[in-house]
């Protein structure tokens, strides 16, 4: 008979999201995991099988504990500076690391990203009363300024910008 678990798998879990989040897939060494989760090697392989196995659980649990949240406020925004400072201002980092990380090598990681991606691109549009490739283009500028940090204030020179073109501070494009 094995022992019981000696360890809190959600405790884990949220760690493993911190740290892949910071440091990406491969920043992360099965030893930093062991030694920065407090979780024993053959635990962290019983439970996860492996450290892909626990990535894709932090990956998961990111976007539910963060993607989640932003998606029922971007619900409510009311232009596209409110957006902008929406997204620019969510803690994102594992999604964009999973995106320009292991998502071109992973499928199961880039199927993850592109149903997180194409959730952010439908509240946008819905928030916005704007077509999807309207909605997708501004996710990707939203991401865009979240990775570069706001250099001089992208973001709000951007929402500027596109409402000037409107012409209305409730911008619908058609």
């Amino acid at each position: 008979m094995g022992r019981p678990r000696a360890f809190d798998e959600e405790e884990a879990v949220r760690a493993a999201v911190g740290l892949f989040g910071g440091r990406a897939y491969d920043g992360v060494s099965v030893d930093d995991l062991v030694g920065h989760l407090g979780v024993h090697r053959n635990s962290l392989y019983k439970t996860f099988g492996s450290k892909r196995g626990l990535y894709l659980t932090a990956l998961r649990r990111h976007l539910a504990d963060d993607l989640r949240p932003l998606l029922e406020t971007l619900a409510d925004a009311p232009d596209v500076a409110a957006v902008l400072r929406l997204v620019t201002s969510a803690d994102l980092g594992l999604l964009l690391l999973a995106a320009v990380e292991r998502a071109p090598v992973d499928e199961e990681v880039a199927t993850e990203v592109r149903t997180a991606l194409a959730a952010v691109d439908r509240a946008i549009a819905d928030a916005l009363g704007v077509p999807a490739d309207m909605a997708a283009a501004l996710t990707s500028a939203a991401l865009g300024i979240l990775l570069r940090g706001n250099p001089d204030d992208v973001g709000a020179a951007l929402a500027r910008r596109l409402d000037s073109l409107t012409g209305e501070r409730n911008p619908t494009w058609q």
